[in-house]
């Protein structure tokens, strides 16, 4: 159970080692048959069947180990990225994603995934660095002089996106969306928090950094505005 990338590297394995011969010997005898199967897609879906079989047995074994849970959903994602990248797997074929969309598995990613991006943040509104701008020396690139913690909670709302957005059904999105959204609210409450810590000194070094944090993440939201 605490080796998923072993099943899911060796699929990807025989579907690269597999994909010139289905290609150069099969393919050729589907096509003179006047069939418009592709051999190597045939093949990988075929092996994608027998994933989600293995999924559909595993994840109740592990659906309350933090660990073990959150190793999976993050080997399913890679998986996934190089099936399509590497591979050429098509979206309407069965995948992964359907496994974790199912209700028990996709309501114990949501609860992991916050529970994981909580953690974060305590991480990084604790650290020493974290009112500082990581790129204070080079004038060029630091207009915006964006602390360390404003910048590590977007990259960190760009990654849940990330692994959030090849979900087959725009409703498990939006629950995605809704995690990020009480996210964004977390952080506000933080920073309000450490705000009126400041209030005496209103042209401080920290309280300065709060302003430029705010500044940063909605022009960033707005940016992402575009982005359906």
């Amino acid at each position: 159970l605490n080796k998923p990338e072993w099943y899911l590297t060796q699929v990807l394995m025989w579907i690269g080692n597999h994909a010139k011969f289905l290609d150069e010997k099969i393919q050729p005898i589907l096509d003179k048959a006047g069939s418009s199967v592709n051999a190597v897609l045939e093949f990988s879906r075929g092996l994608v069947m027998l994933i989600l079989e293995k999924l559909a047995a595993d994840i109740p074994c592990l659906l309350y180990d933090d660990t073990l849970f959150c190793h999976l959903v993050d080997e399913v994602l890679l998986f996934e990225r190089e099936l399509y990248s590497v591979h050429g797997y098509l979206s309407s074929f069965p995948s992964c994603m359907h496994i974790l969309s199912e209700e028990s598995c996709f309501q114990r990613w949501l609860t992991v995934e916050k529970k994981f991006a909580l953690q974060k943040m305590d991480t990084m509104l604790s650290s020493e660095a974290a009112w500082i701008s990581q790129y204070k020396d080079i004038t060029d690139v630091d207009e915006m002089k964006v602390p360390d913690c404003a910048e590590t909670f977007m990259t960190l709302l760009l990654v849940i996106t990330d692994r959030y957005k090849n979900l087959p059904t725009a409703s498990r999105k939006l629950q995605f969306l809704g995690l990020q959204k009480e996210l964004v609210d977390d952080f506000r409450i933080r920073l309000t928090q450490v705000m009126k810590e400041e209030t005496r000194a209103s042209l401080g070094f920290r309280y300065c950094a709060i302003l430029n944090a705010v500044n940063y993440i909605a022009t960033v939201l707005a940016d992402w505005a575009d982005n359906v």
